[in-house]
């Protein structure tokens, strides 16, 4: 199992991240959803993710982009698109235009929202199962997770806490992602992000 860690907006908490002895596998950034507080301004985020990364994968958060802001980043540090309320056809046009990977991201109520996976299996190379509150990090049964085939590369997010049992997750899912758990007073805190990666590195070593 492998980590997310979402919403980073600061310079040297991503240098701390990166560097990291238990590094996550992503890296992602709120590009054009300005409700949230992790979103970052295109001037910001284009200095921001001007780093050397090493093997972590920089993700761009993006909710129904247009094509404006699409052009405006598709020459920045970014390895994956993660996309909501996009549709599978503009999903494949977005994957095949600007050569990224995509993380098809959608938010869980039910039964019937997951088994939307199966029209964007064969298009995205993610699939993140959410929840409906989108940054506000709201809880749905994860359980419902529990049929989909192992061919699916599956993200998990939706108030999952650094501190949870993580190993609890590892049947459902690929990949763990968390962004406002790891905050203290809307901060990134990274006394917490400790004990996250160290708890998804010991999941990965038991397996």
């Amino acid at each position: 199992m492998y980590a997310k860690i979402c919403g980073i907006k600061d310079t040297n908490i991503l240098k701390y991240i990166i560097s990291h002895n238990f590094a996550p596998k992503f890296i992602g950034f709120i590009v054009n959803y300005k409700k949230s507080k992790r979103y970052v301004e295109f001037y910001k985020l284009k200095k921001l993710i001007n780093i050397k990364k090493k093997k972590i994968n920089f993700v761009a958060v993006l909710v129904d982009p247009k094509e404006d802001i699409l052009e405006k980043i598709k020459n920045l540090n970014f390895d994956y698109y993660q996309l909501y309320d996009v549709d599978p056809a503009r999903t494949k046009f977005i994957k095949e235009k600007y050569n990224k990977k995509i993380i098809s991201a959608l938010t869980i109520e039910n039964k019937n929202d997951v088994e939307r996976y199966k029209e964007y299996e064969l298009i995205s190379d993610i699939i993140l199962f959410d929840s409906k509150g989108y940054d506000k990090s709201e809880s749905f049964d994860h359980e419902l997770l529990k049929d989909i085939p192992n061919s699916v590369i599956k993200m998990l997010a939706g108030n999952i806490q650094y501190d949870d049992k993580l190993d609890k997750y590892s049947k459902i899912t690929d990949i763990i992602d968390i962004s406002g758990s790891l905050e203290t007073l809307g901060k990134k805190d990274i006394s917490k992000i400790d004990i996250f990666l160290e708890n998804i590195s010991r999941i990965k070593n038991a397996n």
